[in-house]
């Protein structure tokens, strides 16, 4: 049976938190430190989603939004270095006792690590939508990569070998959406 079975708080979500205190004191100071590995990464994400977007430039893309749409409005952060709040120390070297730490995971390290990884799947959707307007089982969750044509769209004598659920899908085919539009538009009026 896992920890979690049975549990109503941890039916729909992941489940952390009712096991956290669990923990022996060395597995949690060990899954802290696990959290600043990714920090390696970063630079190569950076380096491929610049890839991605630069990618996109040249086939012509425009409206491409950058990482800075994806970034919270730093006025948005709740604190600041003076009014941080800090937690007590669960042992002696705690960095929770630490402002610093808080506000460089809070307000830098966080926010702009989500960012960069929407960010970059963003990217990589647009890249997707545009090459392959083939539809699957997970295409509907691109739909915030939304293109106004395919590759396959732009060529009349290719557009027909398409299958009519790929021809017309309003994702990576705009014309197909504004009468999708149009036409709930005259129901309502009609109703």
């Amino acid at each position: 049976m896992k920890a979690c079975e049975g549990s109503s708080t941890c039916s729909n979500r992941v489940c952390i938190g009712e096991n956290h205190k669990k923990l022996t004191l060395f597995q949690q100071i060990y899954g802290v430190l696990l959290i600043y590995v990714p920090i390696i990464t970063m630079p190569f994400v950076f380096f491929s989603a610049y890839i991605s977007y630069l990618h996109l430039k040249l086939m012509g893309a425009e409206n491409i939004k950058t990482l800075s749409d994806f970034l919270p409005d730093r006025k948005s952060h709740r604190y600041d270095m003076k009014s941080q709040i800090i937690m007590e120390p669960g042992y002696s070297v705690s960095p929770t006792q630490s402002r610093l730490f808080w506000i460089f995971n809070c307000t830098w390290y966080c926010p702009v690590s989500v960012a960069l990884f929407e960010w970059h799947a963003y990217l990589v959707k647009l890249v997707e939508n545009w090459w392959c307007p083939f539809t699957h089982s997970k295409k509907e969750t691109y739909k915030d990569a939304a293109i106004d044509q395919s590759f396959w769209h732009i060529y009349p004598d290719e557009v027909g070998k398409l299958t009519p659920e790929d021809r017309y899908n309003p994702i990576w085919y705009a014309e197909e959406l504004k009468k999708q539009q149009a036409e709930k538009k005259d129901q309502k009026q009609e109703g």
